[in-house]
C-alpha cells in the first residue's frame, strides 16, 4: 500500500512539474494546473500501476481469507468444547453428582 501510494504521488508531482514547464505558471492558472495534473496522473496511474494494484488486492484477499479461516477454527474449537461440556454434564447425572442415580421414589413432606 505504501509503495503504491508513493508511486501515485511521484506520478502526480511529475505531471505537475511537466505541466508547469509547459507554461501553466500564472497564478490564475494554478487551479487548472492542479486539476489537469490530478486527471492526467490518475490516467497514467491506472495504466502503469496495474500490477501494483493487483498485488495489493491479492494481499488484501489473502488476509481476509486468513481471518475467515481463523474465525471458523475458533468456532469449531468453541463448538467442540461446548459438546464436551454437554457430554460431561450428561455423565454427571441430573444434579451434577457423578454416578448413576437410583430411583428413590417420591419424597413426602409433612
Amino acid at each position: 500500500m505504501v509503495r503504491y501510494s508513493l508511486l501515485r504521488l511521484l506520478i502526480f508531482f511529475g505531471v505537475l512539474a511537466a505541466l508547469w514547464l509547459l507554461g501553466l505558471r500564472e497564478p490564475e492558472e494554478q487551479i487548472l494546473l492542479l486539476v489537469l495534473a490530478a486527471a492526467i496522473s490518475m490516467l497514467i496511474s491506472f495504466v502503469v500501476l496495474k500490477r501494483f494494484r493487483d498485488d495489493y488486492s491479492r494481499q488484501i484477499n489473502e488476509r481476509l481469507q486468513q481471518r475467515a479461516q481463523a474465525k471458523q477454527q475458533r468456532r469449531t474449537t468453541h463448538s467442540d468444547e461446548q459438546a464436551e461440556d454437554a457430554e460431561d454434564a450428561q455423565d454427571d447425572g441430573p444434579q451434577g453428582n457423578p454416578g448413576p442415580q437410583g430411583n428413590q421414589g417420591p419424597v413426602e413432606y409433612r
